[in-house]
């Protein structure tokens, strides 16, 4: 919240008494000017540094298991930003819904890297089953899911603490995991016994088996939550549809050889399915359950996600080491795959918020001294104020940043700080008789924004005309107008 603060005259000038004076007001008058320091009247700010929305980043993490990293992309310029080491074979990623954490599944190490978007490292690394696989992280970021195809069960990791709270046995060979939106069921498919079991997340516990086809690997859920898409069979792939009212299987649809990946876009129409031995993409239309059109891609490849707001499905190509980009308005392949590490696997795309320094902003008037001070009060003051900010980052100065100012209706002007962290302001003529003036920094990639409001009200107590915009006066302590000298 902004600060603001109000300051009017000293006790004095709330006597009521006349506005006349003569040549013995002014003498005295300036000889008080003359000794003291005086705020042209404004007010002391209060000044509060205001955080606003981080600047955000959406980015894709693209598991690589035979060069033991991740590469991060950054879809707005489709370039490798940089590559994280994890653990031993990764296979699969999932972000928190913050974007401030990516869980991977290390395979060959039987545990799960946690990387911190804000720096791109590996914070932490929590041990669970035996060659975990798929995972998923509730949406309320609370908790993440982890298919252990060696051990048949699904750890829990509480992601407060990253440590594993629970585990569910399953059944065999568990590889993708998929969570409904209101975060109330797990579906985890079963390579092996060719089925998924279905995990209630407050009790933790199966609460029921669904036959499908033979060696069901990827799952997605709708974004209505009605309905669940798993890949299935191997040279004559489909995709198997569960209604999840009912927990059964309503449809089986054919696609490409070697089905693994699978996507839902976030309005439901539509679904992208990964077939790593056709080197394709299978697009699914949901109104209808049908293949709309195929897209060539790499090669092998393995997996899909998409972005938020729904326009581009990322596909890691494990056979030469790429990322294929889809483009959702025409369902094509565009541009040249992206290179990233060796044999791409999992991917995850997410919006990440970027830490930035917090900065502090200041206002007040323009310091005048001795007779100065007094021509403030005269036509010059009549005319306009200064106002004057002052602009810190861990309480060092900020140059070269835009400083706007203005009132509640009105926009005063625009100023770069200068090597002090000070940007200057002068209003173009006298404001209301009570004016309140901000100073706002929008902030950028580096410093976040902040902003400061400081009023001025003007006495109409009996004070002479011209002390009107002396309120605020910086007084030595003791010195006063006594009722004698105003005649």
């Amino acid at each position: 919240m902004s600060g603001i603060a109000v300051w009017g005259p000293p006790d004095q000038a709330s006597t009521g008494r006349s506005r006349g004076g003569g040549s013995s007001w002014r003498a005295l008058l300036r000889a008080w000017v003359a000794g003291v320091a005086v705020l042209a009247g404004l007010a002391l700010p209060i000044a509060v540094a205001t955080p606003a929305a981080a600047q955000t980043g959406t980015f894709a993490y693209v598991v690589n298991s035979d060069s033991n990293d991740v590469s991060v992309i950054d879809t707005a310029t489709n370039t490798v930003t940089t590559t994280i080491p994890v653990g031993d074979v990764p296979d699969d990623a999932a972000i928190t819904p913050d974007g401030t954490r990516v869980y991977v599944t290390n395979t060959g190490s039987d545990d799960v890297s946690v990387i911190d978007t804000a720096t791109n490292t590996v914070i932490t690394t929590i041990p669970v089953g035996s060659s975990p696989r798929g995972l998923v992280v509730t949406p309320d970021g609370t908790r993440v899911y982890v298919a252990n195809i060696g051990s048949n069960n699904v750890s829990v990791i509480d992601t407060a603490t990253n440590t594993v709270t629970a585990t569910i046995p399953v059944g065999n060979r568990p590889v993708g995991v998929a969570v409904t939106p209101d975060g109330s069921r797990v579906y985890v498919t079963n390579r092996l016994s060719n089925d998924v079991s279905v995990i209630d997340t407050a009790t933790n516990t199966v609460t029921t088996t669904i036959p499908v086809g033979i060696e069901p690997d990827g799952v997605a859920v709708t974004p209505d939550g009605t309905r669940v898409y798993i890949t299935t069979g191997i040279f004559l792939g489909s995709v198997t549809v569960i209604d999840t009212a009912t927990n059964t299987v309503t449809t089986t649809i054919p696609v490409g050889s070697g089905p693994l990946g699978v996507v839902v876009t976030p309005d439901g129409t539509r679904v992208y399915v990964a077939n790593s031995i056709d080197d394709n993409v299978s697009v699914i239309d949901t109104a209808t359950n049908t293949v709309t059109t195929t897209i060539p891609v790499g090669s092998g490849p393995r997996d899909v996600a998409v972005t938020p707001d729904g326009t581009r499905v990322y596909v890691t190509n494990a056979g030469d080491n790429t990322v294929s980009l889809i483009d959702t308005a025409t369902n094509a392949a565009i541009g040249d795959p992206i290179p990233v590490g060796e044999g791409p696997t999992g991917v995850a795309i997410g919006t990440v918020t970027a830490e930035r320094t917090p900065t502090r902003l200041t206002l007040r008037l323009e310091k005048k001294k001795g007779k100065d001070a007094l021509d403030a009060l005269g036509a010059g003051g009549r005319d306009g104020l200064t106002l004057q900010a002052r602009l810190t980052a861990e309480g060092q100065p900020l140059a070269g940043k835009p400083i706007d100012f203005t009132t509640e209706s009105l926009s005063l002007c625009t100023d770069t700080t200068d090597t002090r962290g000070k940007a200057t302001c002068k209003v173009p003529r006298k404001q209301d008789n009570e004016t309140c003036y901000t100073a706002t920094f929008a902030g950028d990639d580096t410093y976040e924004p902040s902003t400061t409001t400081i009023c001025r009200k003007h006495s109409r107590s009996g004070w002479p005309s011209e002390l009107e915009h002396l309120e605020g006066l910086s007084v030595i302590p003791g010195q006063t107008l006594t009722p004698a000298a105003r005649t």
